[in-house]
């Protein structure tokens, strides 16, 4: 048999380009698609829903909510995976040891219907939890300009969801710099009535302006282990959000037992009602090392305190 040939890394990123273009294409398509499901679901009666309250957020259910930022990840095989584990049981796999995973897909291809039942099927009676992250139509393309309708329509993934939701993701890029009209312009296009993360790559958002509009919204700030961002803990509502990055490296630090400590004890000192931390760095399985070691330090008592370094 022929060996195809490799691809040089300059094709590989063309490749890539190519296919990102067309998943953007396709995004605009499948978002009409999702307000037409969200506007029918509309007509049919049900009850209001409480402000500050997410739509099928879990409630009643354990505090601690620590995994992985999205779950199939090839060099996982061998790693996490057994080798002669088809992928089609990864997910059972994944949530054998985890309750809670940060879905990265809808960032980059807007779920379809089909896609979030899909979800619903996977975690089957499982007490599994989803935090979507919102597409890249809002954040990314549009930026939070005009996107009111957007936003809503991708809510709808809430009411199709119920309690297997949790929060919605939103991340916005390095250079969407903080001004007072970008902050009023997000917060206006927000349902209050679900679980809204915002995660920010540049720091001018670490402001006082920021947090008190948050805590008057009941907005999550979210709080990033990553290069070059401010490393405490921000909380602003009840909840508190954690995304693990890496430190001086994007996706590919592994995490010392005494760096988890640091964040193990912030988490405890906040007294957040519902902890959310997702780990970022699946280079080498890290991620699963991590999140395992943070939850058993969160649920040991009596540890000592970790001073910051």
């Amino acid at each position: 048999m022929t060996e195809k040939p490799r691809l040089t890394i300059q094709e590989r990123r063309a490749k890539r380009q190519e296919r990102r273009e067309k998943q953007r294409v396709a995004n605009v398509g499948r978002a009409e698609k999702m307000h037409a499901a969200r506007v029918a679901h509309e007509k049919v009666d049900r009850p209001e829903r409480p402000a500050g309250k997410s739509a099928g957020a879990p409630t009643g259910t354990a505090r601690l909510h620590v995994g992985c930022s999205g779950w199939f990840y090839w060099h996982w095989r061998g790693r996490f995976y057994p080798p002669t584990t088809t992928t089609n049981h990864w997910f059972e796999h994944y949530a054998g040891h985890f309750k809670t995973v940060e879905l990265n897909a809808p960032f980059y291809s807007w779920p379809t219907l089909a896609t979030v039942k899909s979800w619903q099927r996977q975690a089957g009676r499982r007490h599994f939890v989803y935090t979507v992250k919102v597409s890249e139509l809002i954040t990314h393309v549009k930026r939070f300009s005009r996107t009111a309708r957007l936003v809503k329509d991708f809510g709808h993934i809430a009411d199709l969801l119920g309690p297997q939701l949790g929060c919605f993701l939103f991340q916005l890029p390095p250079s969407f710099h903080y001004t007072p009209a970008r902050l009023n312009g997000i917060l206006r296009q927000l349902d209050p009535t679900r679980r809204n993360v915002l995660e920010f790559r540049h720091r001018s958002w670490w402001n006082q302006r920021v947090f008190q509009a948050f805590r008057e919204s009941s907005t999550i700030f979210c709080s990033c282990s990553g290069p070059r961002l401010p490393d405490e803990l921000i909380k602003t509502a009840d909840d508190v959000y954690i995304r693990f990055h890496g430190v001086k490296q994007w996706y590919r630090h592994n995490y010392s037992k005494a760096e988890l400590a640091v964040w193990a004890d912030r988490i405890r000192a906040s007294g957040a009602t519902r902890v959310w931390a997702y780990f970022n760095n699946d280079r080498e399985g890290y991620a699963i090392k991590n999140a395992r070691e943070l939850i058993r330090q969160l649920k040991s008592a009596n540890r000592p305190t970790a001073k910051p370094t």
